[in-house]
């Protein structure tokens, strides 16, 4: 079984300003043991490397903007502790001649000490921030700033090597219009001596405008699940969306649906990098991850213990324990379901026991809705939930899970939506799961220690529930006989109660 952190007691609050090339931002964050939420994020897109290729500088109108930007993100955290609170910077503050005396100007007007990442640290923490949010990534991490390209490859506990490339839109030459041929062949010079050391199918992109170039990708292909962290796209519609946008006037990018308005100047450039990045690399997969520098510091911050933690399953949990519901329920579902279902073939893999397990921190989720729309606004909840640590199918699959914990409904809402992200065999183990949940919760009322006198198995062609002796008729009642062989259907096996 899963170990369970406990949310009322591993929980806090953190801040991180965050002063980059292109954007200053801040996010505040809850913590709850492994998963990170984010519960205020505002930037200010100050372009502070807008004039470094050319001047060596940071850009003057670039510096006025972050200092007051810096100044109100200072006193949203009056009060806070100084723990609590991390600043960095990043390629053009390291950069600029100066960028010392931009930080003196930030210390002096805001008390804020902000940390100068180097090139190597930037690297390694966009690799922990995508660890943050899919603990078994693999491959290689790109981080695409306004003025750097940040390369590392992922090891089983986070960078094992990285390089810091002038290539973010400013360094190439934005805001000028772009010149295809010419950057394509700057891009490709620079990534030749790197190419072969960072080799990958799997590419991690982190930064905004790889993540405006996911969502501009979903609208092309009317992708129903908007959600840009997790999203992945093979090779040809990589290449196909970066092309695209790396083709097009100004004036045809600010027509397109998808697209941030404000990122115009600057995406024709980041495609280029990508389609680069995916020849050169040999790339298969590009898998967009809404984590990145932030969330690494973070998780660098955490106690190890904390960090080998999932981030799925303890999401999960500290969602359903903000409803204050039941604490212990979640782990003594799992612990009862899991004889039963660890019997089933895989449908996800190894990912099955950390799904169960996901799915169990849910069961209490719809509580405290209104009974009448608990099954539809549940699947809503975690289709859309903030919570790192699943894919998209895994994200349909566990709202698919909390749909069928609270009706027998064969179809969830948006039915052709979810058969376009998880397949019928998922979906169908999706409704047994909630099945067996949400048998649980009504054979123990949501008592914990009641599923401890019964037992849940399947033996050859039957699904097995048995009571304690002497808790025959408390438990096995009319009630729970309903509840387990709507379980029996779902899994096409004969009902056997004793």
């Amino acid at each position: 079984m899963w170990p369970r952190g406990d949310s009322r007691t591993d929980s806090r609050q953190a801040a991180v300003i965050d002063v980059g090339s292109n954007s200053v931002r801040l996010v505040i964050y809850r913590v709850d043991g492994r998963a990170i939420w984010t519960v205020y994020n505002e930037k200010a897109l100050a372009g502070l490397g807008r004039d470094l290729p050319a001047t060596g500088r940071l850009s003057p109108e670039g510096v006025e903007t972050a200092i007051t930007a810096i100044r109100r993100f200072r006193a949203l955290l009056d009060g806070w502790r100084a723990e609590d609170v991390m600043a960095a910077a990043t390629a053009a503050v390291r950069e600029a001649a100066d960028g010392p005396a931009f930080l003196r100007r930030v210390r002096e007007e805001t008390g804020l000490a902000v940390r100068v990442l180097t090139g190597e640290e930037e690297a390694r923490y966009a690799a922990l921030g995508v660890l943050a949010g899919e603990p078994d990534a693999e491959g290689v991490v790109g981080d695409l700033g306004g003025s750097s390209l940040e390369l590392v490859r992922l090891n089983g506990d986070g960078a094992q090597d990285g390089a810091t490339l002038p290539l973010g839109p400013f360094a190439l030459g934005a805001p000028r219009t772009l010149d295809l041929d010419r950057t394509r062949r700057v891009v490709e010079a620079a990534l030749a001596p790197h190419a072969s050391r960072f080799a990958s199918r799997h590419f991690h992109a982190v930064g905004g405008a790889w993540r405006n170039l996911a969502l501009f990708q979903m609208e092309l292909a009317d992708y129903p699940l908007r959600i840009a962290h997790q999203y992945e796209m093979s090779r040809a519609d990589a290449l196909e969306v970066s092309r695209l946008v790396a083709h097009q006037s100004r004036a045809s990018l600010e027509r397109m649906q998808g697209l941030s308005k404000k990122r115009i100047e600057t995406l024709p450039y980041s495609a280029i990098v990508l389609e680069t990045l995916i020849e050169r690399l040999g790339v298969e997969r590009i898998i967009i991850s809404a984590f990145g520098v932030r969330e690494g510091l973070l998780l660098a911050g955490m106690d190890p213990e904390v960090r080998r933690r999932d981030p799925l399953i303890e999401g999960c949990e500290a969602l359903t324990a903000a409803r204050g519901m039941t604490p212990d329920l979640g782990a003594a579902l799992e612990a009862w379901l899991s004889a039963a279902f660890e019997k089933l073939t895989p449908v996800f893999g190894a990912r099955d026991p950390v799904l169960l397990a996901a799915a169990s921190r849910l069961a209490d989720l719809g509580a405290r809705l209104h009974p009448d729309h608990r099954a539809d606004l549940a699947f809503e909840q975690v289709l859309r939930a903030p919570i790192a640590g699943m894919s998209h199918p895994e994200r349909a699959f566990l709202a698919s899970v909390a749909f069928s914990r609270h009706s027998a409904a064969s179809a969830t809402p948006d039915a052709a939506a979810m058969a376009r992200v998880i397949s019928a065999e998922r979906r169908q183990r999706a409704r047994a799961l909630g099945s067996a949940v949400r048998l649980g919760c009504d054979l123990s009322g949501r008592n914990p220690r009641l599923l401890e006198k019964s037992s849940l198995t399947i033996q050859g062609d039957r699904l097995v529930l048995t009571a304690a002796r002497g808790w025959e008729d408390m438990l096995l009642g009319e009630q729970t006989a309903k509840r387990a062989q709507t379980l029996a259907a779902a899994l096409k096996l004969k009902l056997e109660l004793g």
